[in-house]
């Protein structure tokens, strides 16, 4: 069974209150694509299995359940393991966990509320606002504003194609791709740059 067939049968047993469920682990497992759970939940509510209203209402605080797990295990890990474990990988100095922190501080709101329309970071970026502690009420709110504009917009695309439902998830699948290949090569870059620096890495043979 395909996971867009388990839920698929989630969402017969449950209803809508299933949509939630399903974007709640999608959360916690990326590889589960909201960009194909929420056209499909969309699609359901047009054939009339569910109310369009609840489908929205339900997947969004599916969404803002999956964050807030992610938020905890960010608090529970804290700073100083969070630190301690990015200091033990190669080419990563504390001090490029120091920059990050201050980045994250200047502008954690904005990269958590825009964070829930990027696929992947949609859900990691829960992560470092639980491990800076940003207050609980303020990550809550931008967490559901954001989740509420991006599950709308996938649900309505559903709902209005219909049994065409498919054609939103392949659009966004190419917007995937570009995200993923853009992070990628920014990760490739920094090691890159962090090699290039190392002693005697411009010594002449």
């Amino acid at each position: 069974m395909s996971a867009i067939e388990w839920v698929d049968g989630l969402m017969d047993t449950l209803g809508a209150p299933g949509a939630g469920v399903a974007i709640a682990l999608e959360n916690l497992f990326p590889p589960l694509p909201s960009e194909a759970i929420l056209p499909l939940a969309g699609f359901a509510a047009s054939a009339g299995r569910m109310s369009l209203l609840a489908v929205l209402l339900w997947t969004t605080a599916g969404s803002v359940a999956g964050a807030l797990a992610l938020y905890g295990v960010g608090a529970l890990l804290g700073r100083d393991r969070t630190v301690a474990i990015a200091a033990r990988l190669p080419l990563v100095k504390v001090s490029d966990i120091e920059r990050t922190e201050a980045w994250f501080r200047r502008h954690g709101t904005k990269a958590v509320f825009l964070g829930r329309m990027i696929p992947i970071f949609r859900s990691l970026v829960s992560v470092p606002a639980g491990v800076e502690r940003m207050p609980l009420p303020v990550f809550l709110g931008l967490t559901t504003l954001g989740s509420a504009l991006w599950n709308t917009a996938f649900v309505l695309a559903g709902y209005a194609l219909g049994e065409n439902w498919p054609e939103v998830t392949r659009l966004v699948s190419a917007y995937s791709t570009v995200v993923l290949v853009a992070a990628a090569l920014t990760v490739v870059a920094f090691f890159g740059l962090r090699l290039s620096r190392r002693p005697g890495a411009d010594t002449a043979p």
